[in-house]
């Protein structure tokens, strides 16, 4: 069967089912539903206004938290024949200067935004803005002609654009821990062939009623692929969720069958889980059979996961003992591992089955090896990025002379041929003692305390690496000599696993939590180490010096 672009199956859905339910916005207890029909409307609307307006092949950006209007906005650019730029949301005026002059957007769509958001001093003069409407949260719908008021302007567009497979499609900027983004093109072909292989795993087809919760930012490739492409050519529904406050309560409602977290939402979730129901108390009515069911029932039916059948966790590597710790309750979450510039998506333990310790096979048609000299990953795939946008020296260091894609991880192939995540090549630190450290796998050592929500492995400045820790909820309220134990205990056995040079020296418990907001963590919850790093730098000398194996931030 011929390869089909994103927008061809929206075409073809839109034809054949067009009153099935396509989009639902939550607002408070009810949602607004937009069958394939009305998003067809609406998006062919804004395509006419957009095609009129601008160049062909112009690039248009997005500025906006997830939401309806999200998606009907992207297949606009696309019917329009442009190409659309994502961005988060998050960003500050500075930020999102930096990057829409780099993209050279010639119109940028604003929508739903949380409070407090002021990139708008970012936004060059000669950038047309759009707002989506007052129903979003926050949307500037006072400084800006608004979506409504352009497609009752507008006729939908007949004549739509039919991609060819060569063109470019989308540029992703990448989140980034450290330094300038990189816009990641990504053509038609290489979102079509990425997704023909994936789904056959993930299991998406017509007349499955396959349900998708979008709550993770739509602009990074793990979500755009999974929940938007999976949507559209399965003939998928989305469920957003309306803030996080409400996010439980739009999980429970969506049900979904697929769903996607970062590693740092399921640790949320166990916290939240544990915080209702302590360790103990769990393991020992999970023991009790006539119990065990109900229990288990019962918190999948609270995370809202009790028909999802396709789990997924990416971005970030997850620790064995988190995946087993959902496994007793029925959630079998599946590593996926990738990167923007291969479309995320290079192996997934769907592939060959589960095997500890790893994120499983790469599909058919990826291929993988380990550089020997510094065990970074590399790989090969005809869905790997033609480069990135306007960095020609960029995108010939991306790749080897031979034409493997440099991931920047660190990892190591099993004799069977699944893939083992080891760290970051640009996460390794060098010691004041002249020796490398890797820290994830560190890290992975304290993955079954429950006191632990978050934790960074640092040092670059000590003899010895140290531990930063933020407590969870559990490990705040508990008695803290018990955390200080079991920390100790984790340190104890942690450190015989690893070469001297690399055994922990001190746990520091820190005051603040990480978070987006406050920079530590990237949009996509990932750890900025540097950023972590240069916070708490003058302060770790007299960590290291302290006479207490665990400290506490003072």
């Amino acid at each position: 069967m011929a390869l089909k672009t994103t927008l061809e199956h929206f075409y073809h859905w839109e034809k054949t089912t067009p009153d099935k339910v396509y989009l639902k916005q939550p607002y408070g207890d009810t949602f607004a539903d937009f069958t394939w029909q009305e998003v067809g409307n609406q998006a062919r609307r804004m395509a006419a206004y957009l095609k009129e307006s601008l160049p062909p092949k112009s690039h248009v950006g997005i500025a906006s938290k997830n939401c309806a209007h999200w998606i009907i906005n992207d297949l606009a650019i696309m019917m329009a024949g442009h190409v659309s730029v994502p961005f988060y949301a998050t960003l500050t005026a500075e930020q999102l200067n930096q990057v829409l002059v780099h993209s050279e957007c010639k119109v940028l769509f604003v929508g739903k935004l949380d409070k407090g958001i002021n990139f708008y001093a970012g936004i060059p003069d000669d950038v047309k803005v759009i707002a989506y409407d007052a129903e979003y949260e926050n949307s500037p719908v006072n400084q800006y002609e608004t979506w409504s008021q352009i497609i009752a302007k507008h006729e939908p567009l007949h004549e739509v654009h039919i991609p060819k497979m060569d063109e470019l499609m989308t540029i992703i900027y990448t989140s980034g821990t450290t330094g300038m983004p990189k816009g990641v093109m990504i053509n038609y072909l290489a979102n079509a062939e990425s997704l023909e292989v994936a789904f056959k795993f993930i299991g998406v087809g017509p007349g499955q009623d396959a349900r998708f919760m979008s709550y993770l930012p739509l602009c990074h490739i793990a979500e755009r692929s999974f929940v938007e492409t999976g949507s559209l050519s399965g003939n998928g529904t989305i469920y957003f969720s309306e803030s996080l406050d409400t996010f439980a309560k739009n999980m429970q409602a969506a049900r979904p069958t697929h769903f996607l977290a970062v590693p740092r939402i399921w640790t949320r979730f166990q916290m939240g889980v544990l915080a209702k129901m302590p360790q103990k108390k769990m393991n020992m009515m999970l023991s009790i059979p006539f119990l065990s069911g109900v229990v288990k029932t019962k918190i999948r039916k609270g995370l809202g996961l009790n028909d999802a059948t396709i789990i997924l966790t990416g971005a970030a590597p997850m620790s064995e003992e988190t995946i087993i710790w959902f496994r007793r309750l029925g959630i079998k979450i599946n590593q996926a591992y990738g990167m923007s510039e291969n479309m995320g998506g290079h192996t997934n333990s769907l592939v060959g089955g589960h095997k500890p310790g790893t994120v499983g096979k790469p599909y058919p048609g990826a291929f993988t090896r380990i550089a020997p000299d510094t065990g970074e990953i590399q790989v090969k795939s005809s869905w790997n990025t033609i480069g990135y946008f306007k960095e020609p020296e960029q995108t010939k260091a991306l790749y080897t002379e031979d034409g493997w894609l440099k991931t920047g991880d660190m990892g190591e192939l099993t004799p069977d041929g699944y893939l083992k995540i080891t760290g970051r090549v640009k996460d390794m630190f060098k010691t004041t003692k002249g020796e490398y450290v890797v820290p994830g796998p560190i890290e992975f050592g304290f993955a079954r305390n429950s006191f632990i929500e978050q934790i960074c492995v640092t040092g670059s400045i000590l003899p010895q690496p140290i531990a930063l820790v933020v407590l969870s909820e559990v490990g705040k309220n508990a008695d803290k000599q018990e955390v200080i134990n079991s920390l100790r205990n984790d340190v104890a056995s942690t450190n015989p696993k690893f070469q001297s040079h690399e055994h922990l020296k001190k746990v520091v418990i820190v005051k603040d939590p990480w978070t987006i907001d406050n920079d530590m963590l990237t949009p996509t919850m990932k750890i900025k180490r540097n950023v972590v790093e240069n916070t708490y730098k003058p302060k770790m000398e007299n960590w290291f010096d302290h006479q207490d194996e665990v400290v506490y931030e003072a």
